[in-house]
């Protein structure tokens, strides 16, 4: 059996889980291939793929011309760029590991409080010799916008109300009683839109949340106001973001997520001063990675032997 390991940035995954107990060559590839050609061709041979999350789409017309594939693991419980339809009629099992909430709701608040206090640009100060010389925004007593109050968005309202903000919550499902068991405001879309100093984004990406906030949601907030978004760029119109953050209709954004990932190097959001971007490293910590290659492994292993894999239904 020949193992491929998708996506490993960090090139750790051999590192955090036993992959030796498999019976199988394992090979990581540290490098993200975006030509589906050549990802073609490098994946010739492999019977098993662990991906990533995202980061490498599978769609019918890729799975397709991998006639060697027979298990796909997907970190954490759920992968839209998979074709799980399509895998399950090539005869392809999708199987998924398991998964930590709370990384990227505390990588949330450090995105909110680097936009707040100016940290990237005093920290870029400070190391050049430079001392103060922005002005910070105090979170107590502002509002709090959550899109979305579901496992993530509840958490990160915890958080906004030890650091006394009001918070206030809106989703296309989003119930009073649910929101009240967070102590959390339920508003509609105009309100949360008018009232959010931080509006923050906690929505599964799907056809309806695709687009969610174009150019008329962002021109309805605050001026001041800062978009913080940990969950999936496309979520947000990213013509419309940008065209924002230029004109200052906003106070800036806090991105961890884009439309198209890695960021190309000459994005236009890299050089606009309105914006702290870190490379979608919210759910990026040692306890969620060896949980990611640890079940990816214990689900090889499983279907070796022949037993029940965790498997992802279309």
């Amino acid at each position: 059996m020949k193992i491929a390991i998708l996506d490993d940035y960090q090139d750790v995954a051999l590192g955090l889980a036993d992959w030796g107990r498999l019976d199988a060559e394992t090979v990581v590839f540290t490098e993200h291939i975006a030509d589906r050609d050549e990802l073609v061709r490098r994946l010739a041979g492999f019977e098993v793929v662990v991906a990533m999350r995202e980061r490498t789409p599978f769609p019918a017309e890729l799975l397709e011309r991998l006639p060697d594939l027979r298990l796909l693991v997907t970190t954490g419980q759920r992968n839209a760029a998979i074709d799980v339809a399509a895998a399950d009629r090539l005869g392809i099992v999708v199987s998924g590991t398991g998964y930590l909430p709370h990384p990227t709701a505390e990588h949330t608040w450090a995105l909110i409080l680097a936009a707040m206090r100016h940290l990237p640009e005093e920290e870029r100060s400070v190391r050049a010799g430079g001392w103060q010389h922005t002005v910070g925004t105090s979170l107590h007593g502002a509002t709090l916008g959550l899109l979305g109050l579901g496992r993530l968005g509840s958490r990160v309202a915890r958080v906004g109300q030890a650091f006394g903000m009001r918070t206030i919550a809106w989703s296309q499902n989003l119930t009073r009683e649910r929101a009240d068991e967070h102590d959390v405001t339920a508003v509609s879309k105009e309100e949360l839109l008018r009232e959010s100093d931080v509006l923050s984004i906690h929505l599964v990406l799907s056809e309806r949340t695709r687009g969610l906030l174009g150019a008329d949601e962002l021109a309805a907030m605050k001026p001041t106001a800062w978009l913080v978004n940990t969950s999936r760029g496309p979520i947000v119109d990213e013509a419309a973001l940008l065209d924002a953050l230029r004109t200052t209709r906003i106070g800036g954004a806090a991105l961890d997520v884009y439309g198209t990932e890695p960021l190309p190097a000459e994005h236009p959001l890299r050089s606009l001063p309105n914006t702290v971007l870190t490379p979608h490293i919210g759910y990026v910590t040692r306890d969620v990675y060896e949980i990611f290659y640890g079940d990816a492994v214990d689900d090889i292993a499983a279907y070796q032997a022949g037993s029940p894999v965790r498997v992802l239904r279309p």
